[in-house]
């Protein structure tokens, strides 16, 4: 099998994600995976949009968010998407340490945004924001825990291909498993900034 062939930098595919007949088939999965999860967070979104003002006396989101809190998670998660594309960018050059590397630093980053975000959860609580305690709060966690849901599950791919495939070395066969993680990570990192914009930025000018 190509898969099992042994592969030097200069025998090493341009893109090694799409070599194979799996490869082929994962990335085109994957796509079609994404289709639903964009109309997930498309329907996530509509609803916040709609419930966002429908506080029942509670904290406006003017009162409630901590922009800088945000803002740290938020480059956080940035730059996991950054490092994801040198993780990348050394695989497509055949150097496993060095993608290992910077998926390593990219899981840290995730996992340093999600910790972050289960701070603020926490503190909004004590601040009287919770998930039953208006349509704002029920539509408010939904849409920012589904997300935190899509972090941990990417943190747990991650974790997971790299443990997996610390000795094996990068192949045929594991090469499309990190590049549809990679493209994974960027959807996650794409959501979050349209949450940023439209739940934090947004609700900050009321």
């Amino acid at each position: 099998m190509a898969a099992e062939q042994k592969l030097t930098p200069e025998t090493f595919p341009a893109s090694p994600e799409k070599a194979t007949l799996e490869g082929k088939n994962k990335f085109l999965g994957f796509w079609l995976f994404l289709g639903g999860e964009t109309v997930l967070f498309a329907s996530l979104f509509a609803t916040y949009l709609a419930l966002k003002d429908s506080t029942a006396g509670g904290p406006t989101t003017q009162e409630l968010f901590d922009i800088t809190l945000v803002f740290v998670a938020t480059m956080l998660l940035l730059t996991s998407s950054l490092t994801s594309v040198y993780a990348m960018y050394h695989m497509k050059n055949f150097n496993f340490k060095k993608m290992q590397l910077w998926m390593i630093i990219t899981w840290l980053l995730g996992f340093s945004f999600l910790i972050l975000e289960i701070y603020e959860f926490n503190h909004y609580i004590h601040l009287g924001h919770k998930f039953t305690s208006s349509a704002f709060g029920s539509a408010f966690y939904t849409l920012v825990g589904t997300h935190g849901a899509h972090v941990a599950f990417g943190l747990l791919w991650i974790g997971t291909i790299i443990i997996r495939n610390f000795r094996r070395g990068l192949s045929l066969y594991n090469a499309p498993k990190f590049y549809v993680a990679s493209l994974y990570w960027h959807f996650i990192d794409v959501v979050w900034v349209f949450i940023f914009t439209v739940v934090y930025l947004m609700g900050m000018v009321g």
